[in-house]
Formats: C-alpha cells, structure tokens, sequence
C-alpha cells in the first residue's frame, strides 16, 4: 500500500489543463442534489464551490420550497426544482427527465431530507448507469448504497460518525488505524473513501493520500458541503475518483488556511468560497 502527503507538485497533476479553444461545457458539467427545509445552505454552498473550482456548469436540484432562496442568492445557479420537500422516487423520476444528458458528475447528500431509501438508490444507480461520476455525503452515506458503487468512479467523504453509519464500525482516534481503516473499506467496496478529520485520508484501497489540515477555523458549519462541491467540480474534468478528491480536500484545505490567515478564527463557508479561486490560481494550465 502506497502512501504520501500531499504536496503542490502531486496536487497540480490531478488538475486537468483547460483547452485554449474550449467551449461552454467542456470544462465540466455538474449536478449537486441536496438541501431541505431545515438545511437550505448546503447545496449552495457545494454549487458554487464547483463553479469556483472551475466546472462550467452547475445544476442545484432542491426541493421546491428552496428554490427561492437559492435562486435569489446567486445568479450563477441554474436551479431545477424537487417536486417534493424531500427525495422520494417520483421526485426522482421527474429530476432524471429534467437534467442533461451530458453531465459530467454529480454530488449527493449534502443537507438532503430522504423520505424512502429506495429513491436515493433509485437516483444514484440511474446516474451510474448515464456514466455520471459521482461525490456522495451526509445522507447519501447509508449502507445500502455501497453494493451500487464498487469500481463505477464514486467518492464517498464522510466523517467519522457517517463513517460509521455507512461502514458499521467507528474510525480509530488513532490516525494509523484511521488510515488502515479507510483503505481497508475502500478496497472492500471498491469506491474511494475520503475520512474528514484533523487529518484528511483519501484512499481508493492500493493508494492513500493524507493530508494534515491544522486549520481550527474549519470546523464551522458548510465546510465539507464546500469540499463536497470541489470533489466534484474536479471530478467533472479529471475522471480518476482518488487524484479528484486528493485534489478537492488540498484545495479546501488551502483556502482555509488563506482565510484563516485573513480574518482568525472568524469564517463562515462563504468566506472559504471567496478564496477558491486564489488558491486555484496557481494550478491553472491553459493548452
């Protein structure tokens, strides 16, 4: 089993160049589904995440009683409304007939109220099958989605009590046993595993990268639906699920550091969105 830290020279390999003559659409297409009445933030927060990392289109699928708000906080957002307040199968149905056949990836989970675990099954397995590469978090981390999952370009980033819930057993405190744990679910299951903590491990079962975060600032609430948003902003262009998320959590990870820096201990999420493409900057490759 390998294993490295990440570092600016791995992380700019994971960062596909864009094409000087490229066109609306060929530098990533998006979906993000998530959100509910309580939790209307997160799926904003991972949209415009994508389209900071560079995707040139994101669609925010939320239920319809968000779709106001998330409307009016951006007009960068091309919002498709859930017929239903939560995700059921006709809701399901009726977004799989609304969204673009050419989507490039997709993340799920962040803030979503689930009313049958079938529809979410429903919904992941129909983008599987469209070749959609896909980031799953919060709600979508249920056991019974990992037999969908095994070697189809998914990344699933919980912490550790989703780790829990989607893996039956708790990550150590102990950060060699974090890690051996995460390859070892990851290698199971055939998905790449990103574990949110001090330090974020990023496995795919034959490859780990760890990444020492140190930044105390990000425990605010919206961090990891920002990360959520990256992962599959960079999915949406480089197809390897691992370099992806390695990329997305050293990304995250940078412009927190830079607000930190900036500001203390005092950010929100939104704060963290601002500075993405600061931090991107360097990592940009024009062909």
């Amino acid at each position: 089993m390998m294993r490295k830290n990440l570092t600016v020279p791995i992380v700019r390999k994971f960062i596909p160049s864009r094409k000087l003559k490229s066109r609306k659409g060929d530098n990533g297409i998006v979906l993000v589904v998530g959100g509910s009445y309580i939790y209307h933030g997160a799926p904003i927060l991972s949209s415009i995440a994508a389209l900071r990392s560079g995707s040139d289109l994101v669609y925010t699928c939320v239920p319809k009683i968000n779709v106001t708000p998330t409307r009016a906080i951006s007009p960068n957002l091309i919002v498709i409304p859930l017929v239903d307040q939560k995700l059921t199968k006709g809701a399901v149905n009726k977004l799989l007939g609304a969204i673009p056949h050419n989507l490039h990836s997709a993340t799920i989970g962040m803030g979503l109220a689930v009313q049958e675990k079938n529809s979410l099954l429903l919904l992941v397995k129909s983008l599987l099958d469209r070749d959609v590469r896909l980031s799953l978090d919060a709600s979508a981390l249920i056991p019974e989605v990992l037999p969908l999952l095994a070697n189809k370009n998914v990344v699933v980033t919980p912490h550790a009590g989703e780790f829990k819930r989607l893996f039956g057993q708790p990550p150590s405190n102990s950060k060699n046993e974090r890690i051996k744990i995460v390859e070892k679910f990851a290698k199971e299951f055939g998905i790449t595993v990103l574990l949110k903590g001090p330090t974020d491990v990023i496995s795919n079962g034959s490859m780990t990268y760890l990444y020492e975060k140190k930044i105390p600032a990000m425990t605010v609430g919206g961090t990891g639906d920002v990360l959520s948003g990256l992962v599959a902003g960079i999915l949406s262009r480089n197809r390897n699920p691992l370099e992806s998320a390695a990329a997305a959590t050293f990304i995250n990870g940078l412009a927190g550091k830079a607000v930190q820096k900036k500001i203390g201990l005092h950010m929100t999420s939104m704060d963290l969105l601002d500075f993405i493409p600061t931090v991107m900057k360097p990592f940009d490759k024009l062909v």
